[in-house]
């Protein structure tokens, strides 16, 4: 059997920084073993509660294949009123499971995976589904947590740079904040803070939600006749004539049209799905072609695999580095008659 570790944040950190471009790489195969049938990924399942309607646990378990092969799951937690008491919203642990005997051989603070495989998945679909209209050089970002944060380091560190970045959030400390992110990361020309949703859409020809939106708040189809590409990241914040009105790509259909997203209460409106384009996949091997004159909205709903593949990639860095933190005998019964 393995040994067993915990990796913390910090040694996460480390093992990611600096490698965004890897990162997306890795989440670029993930998919494609994903597309290819070489994944498990059942439904995500949410813990909910009676007296605080606003927050949930979800569990994700996955299995990924390939040339090294991971089970696992992650345990993520989504509690809007931390952000009033000044600390983040998401919390999550990743558990990897050995696919041989089943016993797990690593527990990894995962809020930081989380937010770079859903970092990583933007700034690849960025770069796919751009690709047949002229580059974005217009950016704005709806919502300014951590995950927009992320998504704008990958966007740079990846190649894209933007004349204009707008900003906006419901919460105006939030958005003075990722403003100041911006002007310390000198990776913006011109930023705008915006007081409210509309104009930072008409005025950009990227835009990025990352909301914490339980139900749809974004409801024109006008604003976006200037058709941009949107990172519908969030997944509920656009209503369904949107969604309607423009070419949709997922990451996996049957998990994007459930839980309330904004393709799911299309589907719910109209009684069919046939107004998804595809998946990313697909994009990716070319079996969908991309338009460059419709808006584009891409709404992942977050494949557990794309953890197991961040996660796997962590842990085998940290014990490359020799600091693998092992808890010795922490399986105890390990005889079958004692």
């Amino acid at each position: 059997m393995p040994p067993f570790a915990v990796i913390p944040g910090a040694q996460v950190q480390r093992a990611l920084q600096g490698r965004e471009r890897g990162i997306v790489d890795l989440v670029e195969a993930t998919y494609r073993l994903h597309g290819g049938g070489e994944t498990v990924n059942p439904p995500s399942y949410f813990l909910r509660f009676p007296d605080r309607p606003s927050s949930r646990i979800i569990a994700l378990p996955a299995s990924l294949g390939g040339r090294t092969p991971v089970d696992g799951l992650k345990w993520i937690s989504s509690f809007p009123e931390n952000v009033a008491s000044g600390i983040p919203r998401a919390s999550a642990v990743l558990i990897l499971n050995d696919p041989a005997t089943g016993y797990p051989f690593a527990c990894l603070e995962s809020s930081i995976i989380s937010a770079t495989r859903t970092a990583a998945s933007a700034a690849l679909a960025a770069h796919r589904l751009s690709s047949g209209r002229p580059r974005p050089a217009r950016v704005g970002f709806v919502g300014t947590g951590l995950i927009a944060r992320y998504i704008h380091t990958y966007l740079t560190a990846t190649g894209w740079s933007f004349e204009q970045t707008g900003v906006y959030d419901v919460s105006a400390r939030s958005a003075a904040g990722f403003r100041d992110y911006l002007e310390q990361s000198q990776a913006a020309d011109r930023i705008t803070v915006h007081d409210g949703a509309e104009q930072l859409i008409r005025s950009s020809d990227l835009v990025v939600f990352a909301t914490v939106a339980a139900e749809p708040h974004i409801t024109d189809p006008t604003w976006f006749t200037h058709h941009p590409l949107v990172l519908h990241i969030s997944l509920r914040d656009l209503a369904p004539g949107i969604v309607l009105d423009s070419v949709n790509i997922v990451d996996d259909t049957e998990h994007c049209l459930k839980a309330g997203t904004s393709p799911h209460l299309a589907e719910q409106h109209t009684g069919r799905r046939d107004f998804l384009a595809g998946t990313l996949d697909d994009v990716l091997a070319g079996r969908v072609a991309v338009p460059g004159d419709r808006t584009v909205v891409f709404s992942p709903f977050g494949l557990g695999v794309l953890d197991l593949a961040v996660g796997a990639f962590v842990h085998d860095e940290v014990a490359r580095s020799g600091e693998l933190n092992v808890i010795d005998d922490f399986f105890h019964e390990l005889r079958r008659h004692g």
